[in-house]
């Protein structure tokens, strides 16, 4: 699989690489924003491990314009550390965010959680269609362009209508079990909300997934 390493600070793009090689993958580097989006354009890539303060371009530009072509994969990279800056990013659709510095095995870890698919049959309700082999979402028989965090939350709470996740449990189905101490209740909200968004294709459509004050979210068991 090709993984697309945009990073300006040549260190750790040497180290991020290194370990990603290791792994068993193949790296494309760029150094620029412009650079990146034109690897994007000319190549197949299947990840993006993208630092938000690149030259030339940013890193939340890239990712804006990568998300409105492809739902591959994306993970922030950077040295800011507010909370902000993390729903920044995941709010132009980045799937993960990893604040620097950070151990590089983390991110192989991270990377491989967001490139594996889950098999299985078609599901579906009265409204939604959900393939898990090509990772694709149907409402009303709509194309839903998700990204792969947020196809692995409506799946998870899919399989299980009715029942309570709390933002912990979510975080663990979504991120594949690796390492999340470092991933914010919050960030868990903005992918919830994101997903309503996207699966509201019409305004007459029920509420998909619910609020359970105080102890969490479940997918609607009414439907």
């Amino acid at each position: 699989m090709n993984i697309l390493i945009a990073e300006d600070e040549h260190n750790i793009r040497d180290v991020e690489s290194a370990y990603l090689q290791k792994a068993g993958f193949n790296i494309i580097e760029a150094e620029t924003g412009t650079k990146a989006l034109s690897i994007f354009e000319s190549s197949n890539i299947d990840l993006v491990v993208l630092d938000i303060n690149l030259p030339e371009i940013d890193g939340i530009t890239v990712c804006k314009r990568i998300r409105n072509r492809s739902k591959i994969p994306i993970i922030m990279v950077t040295a800011r550390i507010t909370d902000s800056d993390e729903l920044i990013g995941l709010g132009c659709g980045a799937d993960d965010y990893i604040k620097k510095p950070f151990n590089p095995s983390i991110l192989v870890a991270r990377v491989k959680a967001l490139l594996k698919r889950s098999n299985g049959e078609t599901l579906n309700n009265k409204y939604i269609s959900i393939d898990p082999d090509k990772q694709q979402v149907k409402v009303n028989n709509k194309l839903v362009e998700l990204t792969t965090t947020e196809f692995n939350i409506l799946l998870t709470m899919f399989k299980s209508p009715g029942r309570v996740f709390n933002r912990e449990d979510i975080i663990l189905k979504a991120y594949n079990d690796f390492d999340t101490g470092d991933i914010l209740d919050r960030t868990v909200d903005v992918h919830i909300k994101n997903i309503r968004k996207k699966l509201k294709v019409e305004a007459s459509l029920p509420e998909f997934i619910l609020t359970v004050i105080g102890k969490g979210y479940k997918f609607n068991d009414n439907l």
